[in-house]
C-alpha cells in the first residue's frame, strides 16, 4: 500500500514538474514588442516663406549704389527654402513596465525614471506590423516606399538619397536583432548642424521580406517603419535654446507638387 503510494506521489511530482517546465519554457520566448504610445501634441512649427530681396545695385559702389538702365547685373542668388516633401517629430519619452492580463487589468507595474532607452517607431501602416518579421529595408523595398510616396522624381531629397548610409548601431526590436551597420541610416541635426558622431540615429526597418518585382506593389509589399534610437535628454536640433529631447526624426510626405493633404503616421515605442 505504501509503496503504491509512493508511486502515485512520484508521477505527481514529476507531472508538477513538467507543469512547471513548460510554464518557464513559455516565459522564455514571450517578448515584449512595441506598442501604440498615448500621444500629446504640444504644437507644430515652420519657417516662413522669406520676402522677396531687392536687387539694384552694381557691386560695391558706395558711392552711388543705385543705377539707372544701361547696366547688366552680374548677380549668385542662394536660396534656403522648406522642403515640403518631408516632415519632422521631435518630443520625450515617458513609460511604465508593466504586467496587464488581456483586459489591461494591471497586477503590477515599474515606473521608468531612470536610463530611459529603446526605439520609436513611426509607419504609414494602419494595420499591424509584423515584428516578428522585422529587418533592414532591402534597396527595392525602400524603392518601393519612394514609387507610394512619389519620391522617385526628386533624386536631391529622395528616401535612398536622405538614408544614404549604412553605419547604423545594433539594438533589438523585440527580440529580433538588427545587426550594426547594415540599414539604411541618417542622423538627424544637433544644435543646427549635422552631428559628428552617432547622435539621433534614424534607420529604416521593413516588416515584410524582400520584394523584387515592383510590378507587384502593393500585393505583397509590407510595411517600412522609420526607426529612431531614444536618447535621454539630449540637446536636439535647436541645442540648448527650447528643452532637450529624448528622440528626433523625419519622415517623407507625397511629394507631389499639388499634395495639399497629410500623410498619417502610426507610432510605437519601445523601452528596453
Amino acid at each position: 500500500m505504501r509503496e503504491r503510494e509512493r508511486e502515485r506521489m512520484t508521477k505527481k511530482g514529476a507531472i508538477l514538474t513538467m507543469f512547471i517546465l513548460v510554464i518557464l519554457v513559455s516565459i522564455i520566448y514571450v517578448y515584449a514588442a512595441p506598442v501604440g504610445p498615448t500621444v500629446t501634441i504640444k504644437g507644430n512649427t515652420t519657417k516662413s516663406a522669406a520676402a522677396g530681396t531687392k536687387v539694384n545695385a552694381t557691386g560695391n559702389d558706395t558711392t552711388n549704389p543705385n543705377k539707372a538702365g544701361g547696366f547688366i547685373f552680374t548677380v549668385n542668388l542662394n536660396s534656403v527654402q522648406q522642403n515640403s516633401r518631408w516632415k519632422a517629430y521631435v518630443g520625450n519619452v515617458t513609460g511604465t513596465l508593466t504586467l496587464d492580463d488581456a483586459s489591461s487589468y494591471t497586477i503590477y507595474d515599474w515606473a521608468i525614471t531612470t536610463s530611459l532607452t529603446g526605439e520609436v517607431y513611426a509607419t504609414r501602416a494602419s494595420g499591424s506590423i509584423n515584428w516578428t518579421n522585422i529587418n533592414c529595408s532591402y534597396a527595392n523595398t525602400t524603392t518601393a516606399e519612394q514609387f507610394a510616396l512619389n519620391h522617385t522624381s526628386n533624386p536631391i531629397d529622395n528616401i535612398s538619397r536622405t538614408f544614404n548610409k549604412t553605419d547604423n548601431s545594433g539594438f533589438y526590436v523585440g527580440n529580433v536583432q538588427i545587426y550594426a551597420s547594415t540599414c539604411p541610416t541618417t542622423n538627424i541635426y544637433v544644435n543646427d548642424s549635422s552631428p559628428t558622431n552617432d547622435n539621433f540615429e534614424e534607420v529604416l526597418l521593413y516588416d515584410g521580406g524582400p520584394i523584387y518585382n515592383l510590378s507587384s506593389y502593393p500585393t505583397g509589399f509590407g510595411n517600412v517603419v522609420y526607426t529612431t534610437i531614444i536618447e535621454e535628454n539630449a540637446d536636439g536640433y535647436r541645442g540648448q535654446v527650447n528643452e532637450t529631447y529624448d528622440f528626433q526624426m523625419i519622415v517623407p510626405e507625397v511629394a507631389l507638387s499639388d499634395w495639399v493633404s497629410s500623410t498619417a503616421y502610426y507610432f510605437y515605442v519601445e523601452l528596453t
